[in-house]
């Protein structure tokens, strides 16, 4: 019996992975790093494979599960948006697909899947001169999060606790100038406008 592409290779990703059709109000994710993983995940690129990145150095672990939003990318106009938001110069993208976070009652033990999620939100993060996104979701159905609309919405303690975890993750402790800045936390209507940006600059690269 002959085997189809399709049974035989998974897809990749970051390239063959729908969006989603209802997006940007419900995306398809793929998940990358879970709350317990004390190793940094990331997607390989080119192979689409889940590959150790480093080691987490110090103690901070991500409060959610974290990964990236399929077929999009950081490019030019994800970086002429958050110059004029910012007005700083000299921005560039970060040549990444869009980082997001997603916000579950529930423990999921590993990452290298896919879910759905619900942006609600996210923080203008800004990496150096890299625009460095980081968009705030809640998992579609989930028990706790599905009736979230807006970031507004969680706890103070929730969003500083996922400010500080990219505030501080890649920083030694004796650091005192940090690369990493956040320079605002909005809301669903402008990470809806993020993530269509971000399906732009990847139409435009891909």
């Amino acid at each position: 019996m002959p085997h189809s592409e399709n049974i035989m290779y998974r897809s990749h990703p970051w390239h063959g992975m729908p969006l989603g059709e209802n997006a940007p109000e419900i995306v398809n994710c793929y998940i990358e790093i879970v709350p317990t993983d004390t190793v940094k995940y990331e997607l390989d690129k080119e192979t689409g494979i889940l590959k150790v990145d480093r080691p987490q150095k110090y103690s901070s672990l991500c409060p959610s599960l974290y990964g990236l939003i399929p077929r999009t990318y950081c490019g030019t106009s994800i970086a002429k948006y958050c110059i004029e938001k910012t007005g700083q110069k000299n921005i560039v993208g970060d040549k990444d697909p869009l980082d997001i976070c997603v916000l579950t009652e529930k423990n999921i033990p590993r990452g290298d899947i896919m879910l759905r999620a619900k942006p609600i939100g996210g923080f203008r993060l800004i990496d150096g001169d890299e625009a460095d996104d980081k968009i705030i979701a809640v998992l579609v159905g989930d028990f706790i999060y599905e009736n979230f609309r807006d970031i507004s919405e969680c706890s103070d303690n929730l969003v500083d606790r996922l400010r500080h975890y990219f505030l501080t993750y890649k920083d030694p402790p004796e650091r005192e100038n940090r690369r990493v800045r956040i320079t605002h936390t909005y809301g669903v209507t402008e990470a809806h406008e993020i993530i269509k940006l971000a399906q732009k600059d990847y139409k435009e690269k891909f």
